[in-house]
């Protein structure tokens, strides 16, 4: 039962070459799908490759005519986030080597504070990646490094430091609006996210769901006990399943020689259409240290995506690491459910934190006066009493019921095993190895 369970993190992945890849039968590579046909035309890169007695491979020389070329007048990829401000990127080109080393070859993602990028190390020879940030206010950029460099510096043995991505290697850029710090990570896979929307009814079963909830707290307890930070931000698309093998990189980087990525050229960049590559399958790595603290100091700023806040989150009191206990009975439910266990929005469909509290009292029945007690905040919610004061209707759920499409044995047990870890006080929730070794989670185990 538990080979077949750790399969479904790989059974998916066929899915996804069905429905996000076709094969090119010189170069066994996904294939892109423009969202609009263009035309084809010539393209000079802007920067030139140097060369470097270091190296240990020939950079590659991509084509600059020929390209399939995207309207200008629609917006792609980071142009479409709210608040996007081109000249806080850095323009990456394809084929420019970034720090005397690293030859992009693709773009394979991008977000509000970076663009991700598939290169080739020109030194060691191997295929690794890129996050360029933006440049501007670097206190989120720096951190993440911050937390790679002191993972790293922990030398004790663990299991979990496996189960988490590596920084290999950081460089600063100077570009054309300021310097940009850039993270070198090793070749990772889709999300979770993109693959339990790639299973049956965009869910996996409670059986399923274990192998990959085990390693993610294995690699927490790394985090708390040893490392001791917080990770604050645990969700779907920061867990990442294993990368490709190197062949397939590599037949990756000859297809983008023969038929580049489809891109739009503006006056002062180039944007690219991203690309993905598939994963050989496993179980999925924790990442983005973005938003990581130091588990050693007092915190009581905002954190976490707004659905799974824990309640001291949303009351603005002191944190710690039983936050992140509360994030992994989120993702768990994630994972098996077609739905958020949260919805948070009011009746404009704005989020609103009288609904979410409202909601936790449905679901958890009302916190325990001692939690009330020590968050002053608690009096917008409750009187003295601890009599919900009606800033929001209690709505007419329970876990059980928003639970009734959840497949797999034992759901009583997995029901059980949420609530542990849902407590209103942090202090009632269980440390990450508690949480891993409860019977419910083990059963199955070795089978």
């Amino acid at each position: 039962m538990q080979r077949a369970a750790q399969n479904a993190w790989t059974i998916c992945i066929a899915g996804a070459r069905r429905g996000f890849t076709t094969s090119l039968a010189s170069t066994s590579r996904c294939h892109r799908i423009s969202l609009c046909s263009s035309p084809r035309a010539t393209a000079v890169p802007h920067r030139t490759v140097m060369s470097s007695s270091q190296w240990t491979c020939t950079p590659r020389v991509f084509p600059t005519s020929g390209l399939e070329l995207l309207d200008q007048s629609i917006e792609l990829e980071e142009e479409t986030l709210p608040n996007y401000q081109p000249e806080k990127y850095y323009p990456v080109n394809q084929g420019e080597v970034l720090n005397d080393r690293y030859q992009t070859i693709a773009k394979i993602g991008y977000g509000v504070t970076s663009t991700v990028w598939l290169a080739k190390d020109l030194i060691a020879s191997t295929y690794v990646v890129l996050k360029v940030y933006i440049t501007g206010q670097n206190r989120d950029h720096e951190r993440e490094l911050r937390m790679y460099k002191h993972m790293n510096s922990v030398t004790k043995k663990h299991p979990g430091r496996n189960f988490i991505r590596k920084l290999l290697d950081h460089f600063y850029i100077q570009g054309p609006h300021g310097r940009h710090i850039c993270l070198v990570h090793e070749p990772l896979g889709i999300s979770a996210d993109i693959l339990v929307k790639m299973s049956p009814g965009h869910v996996m079963s409670l059986d399923d769901m274990k192998p990959g909830i085990r390693q993610l707290l294995i690699a927490l307890d790394f985090l708390h006990s040893e490392c001791h930070i917080i990770h604050t931000d645990l969700q779907l698309k920061n867990l990442l399943l294993p990368g490709p093998e190197t062949s397939y990189l590599s037949r990756f980087e000859e297809a983008e020689v023969t038929d580049p990525s489809p891109r739009k050229i503006l006056k002062d960049r180039t944007i690219y259409k991203s690309l993905g590559f598939l994963s050989r399958g496993g179980l999925p790595v924790l990442t983005d240290f973005g938003e990581a603290r130091s588990g050693e100091k007092e915190h009581d700023d905002d954190i976490m995506p707004n659905v799974y806040r824990a309640p001291e989150v949303i009351l603005r009191s002191s944190w710690g690491y039983k936050v992140d206990i509360w994030n992994v009975a989120m993702v768990a439910w994630d994972i098996v459910s077609p739905r958020t266990l949260i919805n948070g929005k009011n009746v404009d469909g704005v989020f609103d934190d009288r609904v979410h509290m409202a909601e936790l009292v449905a679901l958890l029945g009302p916190p325990p006066p001692e939690f009330r007690e020590q968050r002053h905040l608690s009096s917008v919610f409750w009187d003295e009493s601890g009599t919900w004061k009606e800033v929001a209707p209690i709505p007419d759920i329970t876990i059980e019921t928003l639970a009734e499409k959840v497949k797999g044995e034992d759901k009583e047990g997995f029901l059980r095993w949420l609530r542990m870890a849902l407590q209103w006080n942090p202090k009632d929730r269980p440390t990450a190895l508690e949480l891993l070794y409860d019977e419910w989670l083990m059963k199955g185990l070795g089978e």
